[in-house]
């Protein structure tokens, strides 16, 4: 199994990682191990994952992940469908809608 996950930092960002051992990367995130972002801002609270069964699966995920706004991932962690298809939406559909 492989894990994406999303940690909440000290400095209120997010941090956005896979792993295929959820419970030791967060000890390693905590320690300062291993990761250069949450080495300088300490994760506190890992506050959403989910379940791949590739690596690959996995590292998609978390591109597309990182990609995303700082509003789409509250929305995804949420569990805010309305909102996270809100802000789906492209550009110019939106204009569309005006």
């Amino acid at each position: 199994m492989w894990y994406v996950y999303i940690l909440k930092c000290k400095n209120n960002s997010y941090y956005v990682g896979s792993t295929d051992n959820i419970k030791r990367r967060f000890k390693e995130h905590l320690a300062g191990i291993g990761g250069s972002y949450t080495k300088h801002y300490p994760s506190i609270r890992l506050i959403y994952r989910e379940v791949f069964e590739t690596r690959s699966a996995a590292m998609a995920r978390e591109g597309q992940l990182k990609r995303w706004s700082r509003a789409k991932k509250q929305a995804l962690i949420k569990s805010n469908v309305a909102g996270l298809r809100q802000l789906s939406i492209s550009h110019d559909e939106k204009v569309g809608q005006l």
